[in-house]
């Protein structure tokens, strides 16, 4: 039989988990980083991606830069003007060469024969100083719609990036739980980090760049057939040439980025597995062979860049050889001309500029198209996360009060690809008892509380849960999981403080309350022992607490809920049985009309409950309180008679003190 989900859940599931089951931290974007910490970058199973087309992957763009168009738009015309003042260059130099130098009638081009009587009246010198004074302006021009162009493609891509990131990040906060058990912990950070950025890398730099392009290239050429048509038929020979190079290129590189975009984060994995479970790599003397682990994923990802890096070494060695090709064809042809007298000097120097200027926007199509693949597959990584379906409520999804029984109605389940883990189980919980559930690994009992929680649903006509007599099947989600509290096996601590942690639910808890909660939880003493209190900075995960008071923290936080219904799936396995006797006396005490699930190996922990059931792989083997239970020879009675000695039942009646330490380290 396979694991249960719970041993299955990548590294941050169990943050998930707590977002889902408490509803709490929804809104706050700076805890992505601690809900999702740094890791994969494979796909799921088999590094499976929908595969986008070119339309979806521009309605995605356009997605991207809503808001930002005019950004886009005026950066683009600005580059177009300084394309455009950048182009009068060669005509400055064609008119100093032609007619200021040599003896060729003034032609100056529209936009400069306002300036013609200062030529045609002054010196040599005049002329010479007015043609280098017309460079000067020429560039100052250029300069300065190039850098606000560029300034407004920072402002409009970082805005972008902003919106994109926002839009991640809440649209994962509502993907369904299974999704997150499906996908890994980096693959998710890298499609919402590096993939990101390529994505802003094109759109600031490559997309504005093909139309500028595009619009160099309809220039140039404009210019240079309004100047010779045979020379310009000859340079507008190599860029086919070149532009179906390039696409070859494009089609052989897009496929091996991808492969380096997953062996990345491979290589992310298993830096992120080491460093979570750095305390069990160092307990079994794991090192060398995470470090021969590491450098195997390294090798493949140095290996698949390195064949990159020979790709693309080809592309441009053989189209360096093209673009020589085809500016020595045109220098040739040009000379040609200029000795048959059909073009002057000017025109020929000019002439080879534009050439020169035509032929490297279009050689460096190359490069673009070479962003565009790492784009499109950056694309087509980040649009998988956006398309995922979201949870959904349906418009008349209730909110009805949750303090009454809840009834699981024949209830049989199965997780996706798997073998069924609950079958035909029924039961009622009555309104303010304390129920509790034991079974071994893998017999179901963390499964009825996600479905109790909805981080599953039942399928159609697989059973029934329902609360004060309503399906939850029929109850807003978010309305389920703020009315339930639930605190983990393992627990997940976030790295604030424990104040901080403790009023995740409720920020704006008062220390009073704080401290009611953890002296519940027993666990007041032991912040007090701490030398900063409740202003102790928990490290990553909760590493700095024992095993025990990160449990009891958890509790804590999921008291201030103040939920009618309260789920303790195992959470208080690390700590000592008398810790554990004296949290339930406490709950008891405190807590009122609550509705208590107890999930628990120990007996001792469950015997107290008003009601007991017994799961047994997937179905229900007993129910009934602790004395029925005990008098029957099942399952129960098997299990109490091998936990329990003489010393466990004394503990029953004299819990220690409370803010003891407990075995936790």
């Amino acid at each position: 039989m396979p694991p249960p989900l719970s041993r299955q859940l990548p590294p941050y599931a169990a943050g998930v988990r707590l977002v889902r089951a408490g509803s709490i931290i929804f809104k706050d974007r700076a805890l992505f980083s601690l809900l999702v910490p740094l890791g994969k970058g494979a796909h799921g199973k088999g590094n499976t991606m929908n595969k986008t087309s070119t339309k979806s992957r521009l309605h995605l763009i356009a997605a991207f830069l809503k808001g930002q168009w005019h950004l886009f738009f005026f950066a683009l015309l600005l580059s177009m003007g300084a394309t455009l003042f950048n182009s009068l260059m060669p005509q400055i130099i064609r008119l100093t060469v032609d007619s200021v130098i040599g003896s060729e009638p003034l032609a100056l081009p529209g936009p400069l024969r306002a300036l013609e009587p200062f030529f045609t009246s002054g010196s040599f010198a005049q002329g010479i100083f007015l043609c280098a004074g017309l460079v000067v302006i020429t560039a100052v021009c250029a300069g300065v719609c190039g850098y606000i162009s560029r300034m407004s493609l920072a402002k409009g891509s970082e805005n972008m990036l902003k919106n994109l990131r926002d839009r991640l990040f809440e649209h994962i906060q509502h993907l369904p739980f299974s999704w997150h058990v499906k996908n890994q912990t980096g693959e998710i950070i890298q499609r919402c980090t590096s993939d990101v950025n390529v994505i802003r890398g094109f759109i600031s730099g490559q997309m504005v760049e093909v139309f500028r392009t595009v619009f160099l290239i309809v220039l140039s050429m404009g210019i240079m057939f309004s100047m010779n048509v045979r020379i310009s038929l000859v340079a507008l020979i190599f860029i086919p040439i070149v532009a179906l190079y390039s696409g070859i290129f494009f089609s052989i590189i897009a496929k091996k980025f991808l492969e380096a975009d997953v062996a990345e984060g491979a290589l992310s994995t298993a830096v992120q597995e080491n460093l979570t479970g750095v305390r069990v790599v160092r307990a079994f003397g794991r090192e060398s062979f995470e470090v021969e682990r590491f450098e195997k994923r390294n090798r493949r990802f140095a290996d698949l860049w390195i064949r990159l890096g020979h790709i693309q070494s080809y592309y441009w060695a053989i189209g360096d050889l093209i673009t020589g090709l085809q500016i020595m064809t045109v220098a040739i042809f040009g000379v040609t001309e200029a000795v048959n007298g059909s073009i002057s000097l000017g025109e020929f120097l000019a002439f080879i500029s534009y050439n020169t200027t035509l032929v490297w926007p279009v050689r460096s199509l190359g490069r673009i198209l070479s962003e565009m693949s790492k784009a499109g597959v950056s694309i087509d990584r980040v649009n998988y996360i956006l398309e995922s379906e979201e949870e959904q409520d349906s418009p008349a999804a209730l909110e009805p009060p949750m303090d009454g029984d809840i009834s699981f109605k024949n209830i049989t389940f199965q997780y996706e690809g798997m073998q069924p883990v609950l079958r035909d189980i029924d039961f009622t919980i009555p309104a303010g008892s304390t129920f509790a559930i034991l079974g071994g690994t893998g017999s179901g009992k963390s499964t009825l509380m996600h479905l109790l929680t909805r981080l599953y649903d039942l399928p159609p006509e697989c059973g029934q849960i329902t609360v004060s007599g309503i399906d939850i099947a029929q109850m807003k989600r978010g309305w389920v999981r703020k009315n339930i509290g639930m605190v983990l096996q393992e627990p997940f601590l976030f790295s604030r403080t424990i104040k901080e942690n403790i009023a995740a639910p409720r920020p704006e808890a008062s220390m009073p309350e704080i401290r009611r909660a953890a002296g519940i939880a027993c666990v007041d003493g032991a912040i007090d022992s701490f030398t900063d209190g409740y202003d102790t900075i928990v490290g990553e995960r909760g590493v700095t607490l024992s095993g025990g008071q990160k449990q009891r923290v958890a509790i804590a936080r999921m008291l201030m809920q103040n939920a009618p219904i309260m789920i303790f799936d195992d959470s208080l396995s690390a700590v000592d049985a008398e810790t554990d006797a004296q949290i339930r006396a406490a709950l008891r005490e405190q807590m009122g009309r609550s509705t208590v699930i107890l999930i628990s190996h120990r007996i001792t922990t469950l015997m107290q409950a008003d009601q007991i059931l017994v799961l047994e792989d997937g179905r229900m083997a007993e129910l009934g309180t602790h004395q029925q239970l005990i008098s029957r020879d099942g399952v129960y009675r098997q299990i109490y008679d091998i936990q329990m000695s003489s010393d466990d039942r004394a503990l029953i009646a004299s819990p220690k003190k409370e803010g003891e330490e407990d075995a936790g380290h």
